[in-house]
């Protein structure tokens, strides 16, 4: 009995050679895993870092597009207007200077004078034109008919009359014009009557 008892002695005393082996090269493993859990950890704080970043730069951007689509709503129209501001000066001019004269034919040409270099700008700097249409054939894209003469059997349909001008910008319709279309007198139906 003292036999088995001196063998387990020896056999906790001294371990066997595997175990030892292990316990020795586990503080070296901790020791690499604590170093790379390090690592993993300090990258893992820089990218939380850049996501952060990336993200008030984002909501910065988003902010200032806001910001910069709000402005350009607000002052699109600004160079439009400014040039309105000048056919409102001739226009003020032209009646300052009918109010001493009280002369009906300067004030009217004056008036007609403002509205030709009005147009004139308009088409120039903006490109919205004037649809001519009298004596013109009736288009659905370009008129709209509020008034009919009489139907004549096979005659082409024309502008007879504009009760409002049609305007074009670039090569879109802006506003269609408001005729009255009729018949066209051909050369051929004039000479036979």
């Amino acid at each position: 009995m003292a036999d088995q008892e001196s063998e387990q002695e020896i056999d906790k005393k001294t371990p066997d050679a595997p175990e030892a082996v292990e316990t020795a090269e586990l503080p070296v493993e901790n020791d690499a895993l604590k170093i790379e859990l390090e690592a993993l950890k300090a990258e893992r704080d820089e990218l939380k870092d850049q996501l952060l970043r990336k993200a008030a730069d984002f909501d910065n951007y988003r902010k200032r597009m806001v910001k910069e689509k709000d402005e350009a709503r607000q002052f699109a129209n600004s160079a439009l207007l400014e040039d309105l501001c000048l056919v409102l000066d001739d226009f003020e001019r032209a009646i300052r200077s009918s109010e001493g004269a009280r002369d009906y034919d300067s004030f009217h040409s004056g008036i007609v004078m403002i509205e030709g270099q009005f147009a004139s700008m308009l088409e120039r700097k903006y490109s919205l034109k004037r649809l001519e249409s009298l004596g013109k054939p009736f288009s659905p894209e370009h008129h709209e008919a509020i008034a009919m003469d009489p139907a004549q059997e096979g005659k082409e349909i024309v502008v007879v009359e504009e009760y409002q001008k049609g305007y074009q910008l670039h090569d879109r319709v802006l506003r269609t014009a408001k005729v009255k279309v009729g018949h066209a007198e051909n050369e051929a139906t004039k000479e036979g009557e």
